[in-house]
């Protein structure tokens, strides 16, 4: 049968991958069927800025080892979901080795400290960067996310219960944790307390 010839619609996913091996253009047809689905995995993982990169690795990996595709499974929706959620899990350590570096050194290499600030502020600063950074490195992943998503993205308890696709009372007892493992690195101050 001329491969050329017959609509990417009208094949399984295992016959996709063997055709790509001969004609990688024919990979699009893949790419095409489960982009939308494993963006939107990885988005609710970990956000829509960080899906874009997951995503495309996750179909980049998927095409370099394409060779090696078990042509047995005809959907290959599974591998993919695979290969994304490694991907998504190295993502996450790479976060949480930031978090023990910041904790251990306090430097920020992604922020710019202020040219105002004073020499004691900084190094203040740096001190709590530091507790907070640890605070964070030893929670678990569900509980770190709701915290930033409350502290940092400045959601409500129903907008990360959304993001997260969980009920609102495993936010509030998620951030309960979160917020106590917080208040205990930073002397007793909440970081997600509202300032009046």
């Amino acid at each position: 049968m001329d491969t050329t010839e017959v609509d990417a619609a009208e094949v399984d996913d295992a016959e996709l991958i063997r055709w790509s091996r001969e004609d990688p253009e024919r990979f699009a047809g893949l790419f095409d069927r489960y982009i939308e689905r494993i963006h939107r995995f990885v988005a609710r993982r970990l956000g829509t800025q960080a899906a874009d990169d997951i995503a495309a690795e996750t179909f980049l990996t998927a095409f370099r080892s394409r060779a090696s595709y078990d042509p047995a499974q005809r959907l290959a929706g599974p591998w993919l979901y695979g290969i994304a959620t490694n991907l998504i899990a190295k993502h996450r350590r790479g976060e949480e080795r930031f978090l023990r570096a910041l904790s251990r050194t306090g430097a920020n290499p992604l922020s710019e400290p202020p040219m105002a600030d004073t020499v004691v502020g900084r190094v203040a600063a740096q001190e709590v960067d530091r507790r907070l950074a640890g605070a964070l490195a030893s929670m678990s992943s569900a509980d770190r996310d709701v915290l930033l998503l409350v502290a940092w993205g400045e959601l409500t308890y129903e907008e990360v219960a959304a993001v997260l696709k969980v009920p609102i009372g495993t936010v509030r007892s998620r951030l309960h944790r979160a917020r106590k493992k917080a208040r205990v690195a930073l002397g007793g101050d909440d970081p997600t307390r509202e300032v009046a």
